[in-house]
């Protein structure tokens, strides 16, 4: 038995008529605005190379974390979904094998964010009218396949049907950007940006962390082995993402921690670092540090500083040594930012030249501590919800939590950091949708006009984007 897939005109509306009949006005007027996406994880080479899509588990199954993860914790090996092991071995290669796998285990994703973006990807980009099921896998798997092997589902022209205005990947100071530099040559006009994330670089519990600092060194001809000379050679990064179009720096460390220390006591540190003799607290203490270091630069070369703190990163050992980075067993952490950013906020808070963004996966602190900070400080805006909670609960308790304290100026909007190219207006729908949601509430209750709302709505769709980053 066949089941109709729908996308309702109201999803995610308030139940209340009224409510619901202000979110739809709101709705029209932000539906179809360009998408702003200013961080994420796409691959950079899709939209260089503009090539197909090879097959949809390839596309939608193997690479996307928020799958695996919740078919991993139903007992659902990671090596039958076809993700690598990083010792070679053996893994499934059929990938409609792989595709029926995931359609026999669909039901999981009830009621979670992942089932609304698929859903609407499988809608709304392949025209398919039935659910998911075992009993559809193959007419699924079919139809996707013959539609990515078609020109107008290559990347480029996704891109331009998402009505995407720009982009931005995120590449580690060791990449080249070769694929950003043949996008720039290409003649195309799409904007594909790069960001700058230098965890590798500035982590000593990041994997072959002095490997890199050599590695730095070389590509910057800086000895990044010696305190200056790191220095020198992380602000000649910056300066060629600069050049090749970043806005923004990301710093996904394990905590908000930060430190301004002196500079005898900081190059100390730094190489103690490098000798490789250090304990737990003074790579913790030098990460803080370098957070510090990085707003320093920010303040001289205008990149806008991100930091996405909390996540215990590798959780499951197993997973790790067995698949590497990234396979779903990254989860959140309590986590500090009034103290812990104190001694940034004390140099730069206040600094016009500088600009942060603070993400968290601590939901506890919106009220607490991120409201108030961002209700403060002019350097400090609050990124949205992020990660586990990029869902359309998390994204309701986001606004219920800042807005009273922070207001929705000092927010930036939307980003959907994601990994999964297809997924993205998706995503951006329910932001939308949610924002809608919410401000018609505030419609309704007589704690906002009408005519307010619906600039407030375009703001945190559109306005704020472009402005928070620089684009």
């Amino acid at each position: 038995m066949t089941h109709k897939l729908s996308l309702h005109p109201d999803r995610l509306f308030p139940a209340d008529a009224d409510t619901r009949t202000v979110a739809r006005r709101l709705y029209a007027e932000v539906k179809d605005l360009p998408i702003i996406s200013p961080h994420g994880h796409t691959d950079p080479s899709w939209f260089a190379g503009n090539e197909s899509f090879s097959n949809p588990a390839e596309l939608l199954i193997t690479p996307d974390h928020y799958v695996f993860r919740m078919l991993f914790s139903q007992g659902v090996s990671m090596e039958s979904l076809g993700v690598p092991r990083a010792d070679g071995g053996p893994v499934e290669t059929d990938p409609r094998a792989i595709w029926r796998r995931f359609a026999a285990h669909y039901h999981l994703f009830r009621g979670t964010p992942s089932r609304i973006w698929h859903d609407w990807v499988y809608s709304e980009v392949f025209g398919l009218t039935e659910r998911l099921t075992p009993e559809t896998a193959d007419h699924y798997y079919d139809v996707m396949a013959d539609k990515l092997g078609q020109d107008d589902f290559r990347p480029r022209a996704l891109f331009e049907r998402f009505n995407i205005e720009v982009i931005t990947t995120t590449e580690s100071p060791l990449d080249g950007l070769e694929h950003h530099k043949t996008i720039r040559e290409s003649g195309w006009k799409g904007r594909v940006l790069t960001a700058y994330r230098p965890d590798p670089v500035l982590d000593p519990d990041y994997e072959d962390f002095r490997d890199n600092l050599v590695q730095l060194g070389a590509i910057t001809g800086e000895d990044a082995l010696t305190w200056e000379g790191y220095l020198a050679a992380l602000k000649n990064r910056r300066e060629f993402f600069a050049a090749m179009g970043a806005t923004s720096t990301d710093h996904g460390h394990p905590t908000a921690f930060t430190a301004d220390l002196p500079a005898a006591d900081a190059k100390a540190l730094f190489e103690k670092i490098v000798s490789g003799h250090f304990e737990p607290a003074d790579a913790e203490l030098f990460r803080g540090q370098m957070l510090t270091e990085m707003a320093r630069m920010s303040t001289e070369d205008g990149l806008v500083m991100q930091l996405h703190p909390g996540s215990f990163r590798n959780h499951n050992g197993w997973a790790f040594e067995r698949f590497g980075r990234d396979k779903g067993a990254d989860i959140p952490t309590r986590t500090d930012y009034v103290r812990a950013l104190k001694p940034l906020l004390d140099r730069f808070g206040s600094d016009p030249k500088f600009s942060m963004i603070v993400f968290t996966l601590d939901e506890s602190v919106y009220a607490r501590e991120l409201a108030p900070l961002a209700g403060h400080y002019p350097a400090l805006k609050l990124g949205p919800s992020w990660w586990f909670h990029d869902s359309p609960e998390g994204m309701r308790r986001f606004r219920e939590q800042t807005t009273e304290t922070a207001g929705f100026y000092n927010t930036v909007g939307f980003n959907d950091d994601t990994r999964a190219f297809l997924s993205i207006p998706a995503r951006h729908d329910v932001a939308r949708r949610m924002d809608c949601a919410f401000l018609a509430r505030l419609v309704v209750e007589h704690r906002l006009e009408e005519d307010e709302a619906h600039g407030v709505a375009r703001a945190l769709t559109y306005d704020l984007v472009k402005q928070a980053y620089k684009l």
